[in-house]
């Protein structure tokens, strides 16, 4: 491996004064990453940065030619990173990925802008017919979540990375998984060790919110998010054991929370404390005054959490979800608890366990500082940073693919629009003439069409000719669709019919194969007077 003064990296990310956690990250990383490379922050246009780091770092306006020096991207999942992202898609680097889901990021800066078109062509672009599928109905307001965690939109830019370095290796395994091609790397979060929480400061907030000082008291810290998971914990203090313990929520409240409301209808209004954003010093205080923090998380976007690792560093132990990258944290600082049916109940008898358990809390207490100063030392992180860095500095990006996944089929797919058309069927049609007519096909759906001999999901067609005695080809074999017809594809099928004496009606139907008899196509139809 080279030395480490052979590194020439240019750093590019929101710093500080800009609100956003991947800032303040970067102000504790940059002096014990600065003596290991040489180091040059890009400054990322219209936002303002500390006179204190442009003093002590070289700089350079972002777009300055990087002459040799490796990019160095920290990309999160919000507006601040809107320089960053365009950077990164056109100049390959080496990007931390602070959250695998960067749908978000894409929904604030397409349809966020008005433009729902770039927002399903981006997307498109991701993940296939699928994310076209999706992005679909955002463009008349039909958002959702569901669909926003498990369409990462981050493939077009990790691919066109030299590699990818995220914080956990529940995070390094899934993006391999997805694709085995990208270099990533995981490197812990380094974290500075603030002194230990103070009492007695944590008393005097208590006693500013009404909170008797002997009370048991969780907290959770934060932007509220109902992915956080504090409904949950609301109505859980209404279970047997904790009619004693308060809850503190510390953070700004996102307009899809209504804790106030789930409170009052829980019977606990009067033990929930909301105080909204706090100023980084209130915020030191809340943490000091609570005796457990929560960190609940589901679904996640396979982001790191500072403000957990924070929480730690001052030695409060944390109760997570036994889900993704949390999992990983240690049973001595914190303990799992499973989302789903039954999570209510069962966070409950964590809390009152631990609650109840003062010389297990202290000594979790202690092992909460131990872990950060040990697996999230800073000087520690930067080194471990600086050697992924140069280990994928040298490689060659992937680059773009076409990510396009086999369509889902007939057999699941139940509206199956298309064009149907039959040619030799023009009148006049004279009495007991017998013609060959072929149905011209178009497929227009998003699924693939099965042959009809694919037996369940195969397509046929009904043809059916009525006159006032009945169906004349009642009981006739069904002709299939000879072979599969992929979305967007054309196909024909000669059939021949003999034209009826008197008045009659050609009906051309397609129909699914079912697994119990058949089951209407829901596509065209083509029907005509002879």
């Amino acid at each position: 491996m080279a030395p480490p003064a052979a590194l020439r990296l240019d750093y590019v990310s929101p710093l500080p004064p800009v609100r956003s956690g991947i800032a303040d990250y970067s102000r504790d990383l940059l002096p014990h990453l600065a003596p290991l490379c040489e180091l040059r922050l890009l400054l990322l246009p219209d936002q303002e940065v500390e006179a204190e780091l442009t003093a002590r770092y070289a700089t350079a306006p972002l777009g300055t030619p990087h002459e040799g020096r490796v990019p160095l991207y920290q990309m999160g999942n919000n507006r601040y990173h809107l320089a960053v992202h365009a950077a990164a898609m056109a100049e390959p680097g080496v990007v931390v990925l602070h959250d695998l889901v960067l749908h978000h990021f894409l929904l604030d800066r397409t349809v966020g802008k008005g433009d729902a078109a770039a927002y399903r062509t981006e997307l498109a672009r991701d993940h296939g017919w699928i994310g076209e599928t999706v992005a679909r109905p955002v463009r008349f307001g039909g958002f959702s979540n569901a669909a926003q965690f498990a369409l990462g939109a981050r493939r077009t830019l990790a691919r066109r990375q030299r590699g990818l370095i995220v914080h956990s290796a529940w995070a390094a395994a899934e993006l391999r998984a997805e694709d085995p091609e990208l270099a990533v790397r995981a490197v812990p979060m380094g974290i500075p060790l603030p002194p230990a929480a103070d009492e007695a400061t944590g008393l005097r907030f208590r006693e500013r919110l009404g909170i008797p000082a002997d009370a048991p008291l969780i907290g959770s810290f934060g932007f509220q998010t109902p992915i956080k998971r504090t409904e949950t914990v609301i109505r859980a203090l209404a279970a047997p054991g904790l009619e004693r313990v308060h809850l503190l929520v510390a953070g700004e409240l996102s307009p899809y929370v209504f804790y106030d409301r789930e409170a009052r209808a829980a019977g606990v209004a009067d033990r929930v404390h909301l105080t909204g954003f706090l100023p980084y010093d209130e915020l030191e205080a809340a943490i000091a005054a609570a005796d457990l923090a929560l960190n609940l998380r589901y679904p996640s976007a396979g982001e790191t959490s500072a403000s957990l690792l924070r929480v730690l560093a001052v030695g409060r132990p944390v109760i997570v979800s036994d889900y993704a990258q949390f999992a990983e944290l240690p049973a001595e600082v914190a303990v799992r608890v499973a989302p789903g049916e039954g999570e209510s109940g069962r966070l409950a008898a964590a809390m009152r366990e631990l609650l109840a358990a003062g010389e297990r809390l202290a000594g979790m207490r202690r092992a909460a500082r131990r872990y950060v100063a040990t697996e999230h030392d800073p000087a520690r992180a930067a080194s471990l940073l600086r050697d992924a860095i140069a280990d994928l500095a040298g490689r060659t990006p992937p680059g773009d693919r076409d990510v396009r996944v086999p369509p889902p089929t007939s057999l699941v797919w139940s509206r199956l629009p298309g064009r149907l058309e039959v040619a030799g069927a023009t009148l006049p049609w004279a009495e007991g003439e017998r013609r060959r007519l072929r149905i011209v096909l178009e497929n227009r759906s998003p699924a693939l069409w099965l042959a009809g001999e694919r037996g369940p999901g195969g397509v046929v067609f009904e043809l059916q000719l009525r006159t006032p005695e009945g169906d004349l080809l009642a009981g006739r074999p069904w002709p299939p669709l000879p072979g599969d017809l992929a979305p967007g594809e054309g196909a024909e099928i000669v059939v021949e019919v003999r034209r009826p004496p008197g008045p009659a009606r050609l009906r051309i139907e397609p129909h699914v194969l079912g697994v119990a008899g058949f089951s209407a196509l829901g596509g065209p139809v083509w029907e005509a007077e002879l």
